[in-house]
């Protein structure tokens, strides 16, 4: 790795601890809901699908999360490991958020990722389902931004 390159430990390959750390350092970063330290986590030619939306780039991963957070409003997300191989993570998660007209929903997924020797996100694919909840189901209650330590993860709040 030259000095000029960029890096974001833990890089591969990955153990179960650090595919582990690596998946909680990406809902961190979700949380935030700031596209642009989120973009940095992404090769500058990453390749994307989220739903029926391929980004492509730094640049428009930026522009694709501005809009998805100007919608998704009072969004929370869990992600949780799925599995590991090498440079390649995939993970379930959870999020909820709700529109402007204040309805709720929670968004199940599952998303696979693969990653430069850098640590680098090159390549993201996200399926997603949304389901509609009544405000009282909402499960995720910490203030905006990172999740708490003690906060229950997705397998111990059965989702």
């Amino acid at each position: 790795m030259s000095p000029n390159t960029e890096a974001r430990p833990p890089l591969p390959p990955f153990t179960r601890e650090t595919a582990i750390q690596k998946v909680r350092l990406a809902e961190d970063a979700w949380n935030s809901r700031d596209p642009k330290r989120v973009a940095l986590a992404y090769t500058p030619d990453s390749q994307w699908r989220n739903r029926g939306e391929f980004p492509r780039g730094r640049a428009e991963i930026e522009a694709f999360l501005t809009r998805k957070w100007a919608r998704e409003i009072e969004y929370r997300l869990i992600k949780e490991l799925w599995a590991f191989t090498d440079n390649r993570i995939a993970v379930r998660f959870a999020y909820e958020w709700r529109d402007d007209a204040g309805n709720w929903f929670r968004s199940y997924g599952n998303e696979n990722w693969e990653f430069d020797e850098n640590g680098l996100m090159a390549r993201r694919f996200a399926s997603i389902n949304d389901l509609p909840i009544a405000e009282s189901e909402r499960k995720y209650h910490w203030p905006q931004g990172r999740r708490p330590d003690d906060h229950p993860g997705l397998s111990d709040l059965g989702l």
